[in-house]
C-alpha cells in the first residue's frame, strides 16, 4: 500500500484550506486517511456525507471508503467514477 498521508477533520468542517491541504497530501501520497474528530461528527451518516462532499470537491479521479469514523481516500490515474 505504501505511505499513507493522514489529516484530521475538525469542528470547522470542510473549508477551502482543508481541501487545499488534501490536494497537497496527494502530491506525495496515493492514499490519505481522514480522521473525523468528535467535534465534527454527529453520527456515522455525517461521516458518509463528508466523504461524498470531499469527492465532489476533489474530482472524479478519487474514491472514498468510510471505516468507522475514518475516511480513506484513494487517487487513481484516470477517471473511475461515472
Amino acid at each position: 500500500m505504501g505511505i499513507v498521508g493522514q489529516i484530521q477533520l475538525g469542528k470547522q468542517g470542510l473549508t477551502e484550506n482543508f481541501i487545499e491541504s488534501l490536494k497537497n497530501l496527494f502530491k506525495n501520497n496515493k492514499n490519505v486517511k481522514i480522521s473525523v474528530l468528535k467535534s465534527a461528527r454527529g453520527d456515522k451518516d455525517s461521516v458518509k456525507k463528508y466523504s461524498e462532499d470531499i469527492l465532489d470537491k476533489l474530482g472524479k479521479n478519487y474514491t472514498a471508503r468510510v471505516i468507522g469514523f475514518t475516511i480513506v481516500l484513494k487517487k487513481w490515474r484516470r477517471d473511475v467514477r461515472g
